[in-house]
């Protein structure tokens, strides 16, 4: 257990500090730097290629982690590792063959709208097949207990080369057009060297045989290809729709606009990392009353952090926007729209944890397929009336329907209740603040503005939050810290 919660730890500081790598290079250094039509571009390559990475890593990475504790002995294990490394590679083979048969009709269609990406399309199967096997070496070091490089490498490592390049860019050592290639080339390093590092973890003996349980990895593997492309689609299928209706530059300032409220579900990836394994124990021992408390504290502690930060975010963003080109301005409505539907996923808590480990998976991640038909269906009708904040509005409306679609299906069928009056207490407590802080600036440049109100919004959400006990455990731990400063 020390292992898990020393590397839990690590992971948790290191994706705080790539986040925050991100948000100079997002907020700062791309806009300017690169100028909104090479940002685009950059960003359009690396979301096509997210898109088909589940499909060219064909689930591998999850199916590693899940049957190597199945394997018995160091034959079978060598079997099986070599099976997760060279069947991908075989499979995207045809594919990679078949596009490039269909280059020329793909091409057109894809640069429709905007011509410039035609010149980088091949970028995305060659980025695309990096990132498949860069989680593939990373899911070879998870197995032996060795997560921190890799997450090393993911969060931090390439959006710190990526801030490398774009200081390049800013001295005239590379041209704009060369960041593009240098980006996909950072994500070859990144996968070579994750690959040296698996290999030095464990010698790989390469066998060209199928594992006897073959029929059981392949039906995983189907689910996670499923369950993995809905979440890409999820997450860039907007990116990719902008560039087939409206002018490239537009996925910049959306890419802005996102990247922005998408810190408010960082709260939610270190809680999770704990809470995942005690939801599938106490589901496994069949424990429903201590499953509900757990689901109702994930809820109300996630809802009060991750209220916080979104609040932080929502009262500043105007002086926030005042920090990047003009330009990006029409990005703060987006903001508000995703950064909401962002808190509502967050105040479900270990919704998530609960459906994955029950029979019911199956049936959720169809569900998940039906919401991708309705956001790119949502996208089609929004986008060329509103453009950015059309897309905007889609991801809103899809991934609340899809939320409350779980929601539903944990109270119907597990008889399981996330919220309690504290939900509505601190729904309450946000608005209000928000209302009191939003509509008044400090007289200030934008820095320092955003770090006056900042200290203040902090202070009255968590006199206020303690003061009417929203959580029992962060009140806990707030008496802690209380008690060691002697007060």
């Amino acid at each position: 257990m020390g292992i898990v919660l020393n590397q839990s730890l690590k992971n948790t500081i290191i994706t705080y500090i790539g986040f925050g790598i991100g948000a100079v290079n997002t907020i700062y250094l791309y806009p300017f730097f690169l100028g909104a039509t090479y940002y685009a571009l950059t960003n359009y390559v690396l979301s096509a290629s997210s898109i088909i990475m589940p499909l060219l890593a064909f689930g591998m990475q999850n199916t590693l982690v899940k049957f190597y504790s199945q394997c018995k002995t160091e034959q079978e294990q060598a079997k099986f590792l070599s099976f997760t490394v060279l069947f991908p590679l075989l499979l995207s083979i045809p594919l990679i063959l078949l596009g490039m048969l269909f280059y020329t009709d793909i091409s057109d269609f894809l640069s429709r709208e905007n011509p410039i990406v035609k010149d980088y399309l091949w970028l995305i199967p060659f980025t695309g097949l990096c990132m498949a096997y860069f989680e593939i070496f990373y899911a070879w070091a998870r197995v032996h207990m060795h997560s921190v490089f890799g997450n090393f490498i993911k969060e931090v490592g390439l959006r710190f080369f990526s801030l490398l390049a774009l200081i390049a860019v800013y001295f005239n050592w590379i041209t704009v057009i060369q960041f593009v290639y240098v980006t996909a080339g950072i994500y070859f390093v990144a996968c070579i060297v994750t690959m040296f590092y698996a290999f030095y973890l464990k010698k790989p003996e390469f066998q060209f045989s199928v594992p006897h349980n073959v029929k059981e990895i392949m039906v995983y593997t189907f689910f996670i290809i499923l369950s993995g492309s809905v979440a890409t689609l999820l997450l860039d299928i907007d990116k990719l729709m902008l560039n087939q209706y409206i002018k490239i530059e537009n996925i910049a300032y959306y890419s802005v606009a996102t990247y922005i409220a998408l810190v408010i579900s960082v709260p939610s990836r270190a809680m999770h990392q704990i809470v995942y394994p005690i939801t599938a124990k106490l589901m496994h021992e069949n424990k429903h009353d201590e499953l509900n408390v757990l689901y109702k504290k994930t809820s109300i502690n996630l809802q009060v952090v991750g209220g916080f930060v979104m609040l932080c975010i929502f009262v500043n963003i105007n002086q926030l926007y005042e920090m990047v080109p003009k330009e990006y301005g029409g990005g703060i409505f987006v903001v508000f729209m995703i950064g909401i539907s962002k808190y509502f996923d967050l105040i479900l808590g270990n919704n998530n944890a609960i459906i994955f480990n029950t029979k019911y998976y199956r049936a959720v991640l169809f569900l998940g397929v039906i919401l991708v038909f309705l956001t790119v269906g949502l996208n089609m009708i929004f986008i060329p009336i509103y453009g950015i904040i059309g897309s905007a509005f889609a991801t809103l409306l899809s991934i609340t329907l899809y939320s409350l679609a779980k929601l539903l299906f944990v109270v119907k069928r597990l008889h399981l209740y996330p919220f309690t009056k504290q939900t509505i207490y601190s729904m309450g407590l946000t608005l209000v603040l928000f209302l009191l802080f939003y509509f008044w600036d400090f007289p200030f440049i934008p820095i320092v503005a955003i770090i006056l109100k900042s200290i203040l919004v902090t202070g009255a959400y968590i006199v206020i939050n303690y003061k009417f006990v929203i959580s029992t455990e962060i009140n806990d731990v707030i008496n802690t810290l209380i008690k060691r400063v002697g007060i």
